[in-house]
């Protein structure tokens, strides 16, 4: 299976790990070329997040094992891609083996001046 398959319309399954890294190699390098080479090796937290929503603490302290709290985000909607906090695009999560990873659609946010600060 390849990394276009989808599985029952919403994950992917990725069984070439090397094309996959070797595709954000190829992306990254543009990216890489602008940075200082002293700036290339520090750590940024990358998150993928799947939504938010905001309740009363009176609802908060109603949640238990079996609560659902609705989202913010539709489902089969891109997620937002954020560096250190700083949005930077959307991804589509995927199954990587036995880890989930993301996809990348864009990103169009990716701002080093922003994610430094």
């Amino acid at each position: 299976m390849n990394i276009n398959e989808q599985l029952n319309g919403a994950d992917l399954i990725i069984d070439d790990l090397d094309g996959v890294e070797a595709a954000t190699a190829v992306a990254g390098k543009n990216a890489a070329r602008q940075l200082p080479q002293m700036m290339r090796r520090i750590p940024v937290t990358l998150t993928l997040e799947v939504g938010s929503a905001r309740i009363s603490l009176q609802e908060l302290m109603a949640i238990g094992p079996s609560s659902v709290v609705p989202l913010d985000a539709l489902a089969g909607e891109p997620l937002v891609i954020k560096v250190n906090g700083a949005p930077i695009g959307r991804a589509e999560v995927v199954v990587a083996g036995e880890q989930y990873g993301l996809k990348v659609i864009d990103l169009d946010g990716l701002n080093l001046d922003a994610l430094t600060k």
